[in-house]
């Protein structure tokens, strides 16, 4: 499978949020909760996240979107959100590899943090193949606790 990631540029926003709104299914299945931000997010919105993050997508080998995931510096942390991958290209080491290169994105991090819900077994492991290790659990309503993850990155030494 051709894995070309590349930075995302505004023009992709509305095929990225198709691609968010098709991936997030499974969470919103998996928690009965259709109301989740990745599901509810308007294109404005996406579109003002690119002033602010740095979004990157991937290609299959006819350009089509396939992934995308983002990173925004908060100090000296990277925060990760809303990695994405369409559903019959998962499992087949995408997300690994867009995790990868939003920590490449930013070597000036000296921490990534990101998070996602306790029944989110597939990402948690996916998280764990990457190094990422939980720092905290809350809950945010009932029926979803929310793990908390971080990692080094390369400017903690």
């Amino acid at each position: 499978m051709t894995r070309t990631i590349t930075p995302a540029a505004p023009e992709d926003a509305a095929e990225i949020l198709a691609l968010q709104r098709l991936a997030y299914q499974s969470e919103a299945r998996l928690y009965n909760d259709w109301s989740i931000p990745p599901l509810t997010q308007t294109l404005e919105e996406l579109r003002a996240d690119f002033s602010r993050m740095t979004i990157l997508k991937a290609l299959d080998e006819h350009g089509g979107i396939v992934g995308s995931v983002r990173g925004e510096m908060d100090g000296g942390v990277c925060r990760i959100g809303r990695l994405v991958v369409r559903p019959d290209r998962q499992r087949q080491g995408l997300g690994a590899a867009l995790l990868a290169a939003i920590e490449a994105a930013h070597p000036q991090a000296a921490r990534f943090a990101l998070f996602t819900g306790s029944h989110s077994v597939g990402n948690l492991r996916l998280y764990a193949r990457a190094g990422f290790v939980e720092t905290d659990r809350r809950e945010a309503k009932p029926g979803l606790t929310l793990v908390f993850l971080e990692k080094p990155g390369k400017a903690a030494s």
